[in-house]
């Protein structure tokens, strides 16, 4: 099963009309993709990979091994509500707690808020794509996004390290994104994500050349009115390799209030009559101005 790739290289010539329906139909039928020459700069990239590494074995790792899940491991203890992980978590915007997070060098804290204004940038190039695909406007997602103070932007860090017994546990547990648009920086050796697709899972290898994997949150499923689908993903742990993950997610703002985008809508509370009288005199015409003109006259506004 190939996961779609989106080439960003294709949207700026002859091939934007099919990378744009490829893009759609990995929203709709997929829920997740890969993203590829999406302009930021890899040596940035894997700057960041390494001192986060560094960092991991510096201050976590030791401590991890040390865990009271480690122990319910070791013992064989219920596993079932634990997660393989060792994580922190950095928000970005609206404010930023990075300097607040013990031990982070300098150079660690510089070289991620320097990432993390590209990884904004591309966030907002997928969402604009996103809504071209669904007919909105191209700023609909980050305005319903935006609360009063902008979009939310944090990060999630995540080692998943090599683990014993992987046969009693999950690196993480299949869960969907509560937010909206999640942008993955994953290790280029390691395995274990796995997202589930008509049914089965599906393996999601460790990315070459810094591609950024991409899925989409509840929010968007919501905003798209269900169009665009968030889906079940896990972790599966590695007895053998220690997989690093750095998710960062272009979620609403605490206070956004959601709803599906009007546009998306079908029309409610019309009388049948009213709408077979526009129906005799637009019946040889699209269906769509006729359901649009319907949520008009049911709302009794200008849609």
């Amino acid at each position: 099963m190939e996961i779609p790739v989106i080439n960003f290289d294709e949207l700026h010539g002859e091939g934007r009309e099919k990378t744009m329906a490829l893009l759609h139909q990995a929203c709709e039928q997929w829920g997740f993709y890969l993203v590829e020459n999406h302009g930021i700069d890899k040596k940035l990239m894997e700057k960041v990979k390494q001192l986060v590494n560094s960092y991991y074995d510096e201050n976590l790792k030791q401590r991890f091994y040390e865990s009271e899940i480690a122990k319910s491991l070791k013992n064989k203890d219920n596993t079932s509500e634990i997660d393989w992980e060792s994580t922190f978590f950095i928000w970005h915007r609206p404010t930023s707690n990075i300097n607040e997070i013990p031990n982070l060098s300098e150079d660690l804290r510089k070289t991620m808020d320097e990432y993390i204004a590209e990884l904004i940038k591309l966030s907002e190039k997928l969402s604009e794509l996103m809504c071209e695909n669904l007919g909105l406007e191209k700023t609909s997602l980050k305005d319903a996004f935006s609360g009063s103070k902008g979009p939310s932007v944090g990060t999630k860090v995540a080692k998943y390290p090599a683990c014993p017994h992987p046969e009693l546990v999950r690196g993480l547990r299949e869960h969907t994104d509560a937010g909206g648009v999640i942008l993955l920086l994953q290790d280029d050796q390691v395995p274990g994500l796995e997202f589930l697709k008509d049914g089965e899972w599906v393996q999601i290898p460790p990315s070459k050349n810094n591609t950024i994997f991409v899925n989409i949150g509840d929010q968007v499923e919501v905003l798209s009115n269900g169009r665009y689908k968030s889906v079940l993903h896990r972790v599966m742990p590695n007895k053998y390799g220690s997989r690093l993950s750095i998710a960062t997610f272009y979620n609403p703002a605490g206070d956004a209030l959601i709803s599906p985008a009007s546009r998306l809508l079908y029309p409610t509370q019309y009388r049948f009559q009213d709408y077979l009288q526009f129906y005799s005199a637009t019946k040889f015409s699209a269906k769509g101005p006729r359901f649009e003109a319907m949520k008009t006259m049911a709302n009794g506004q200008i849609a």
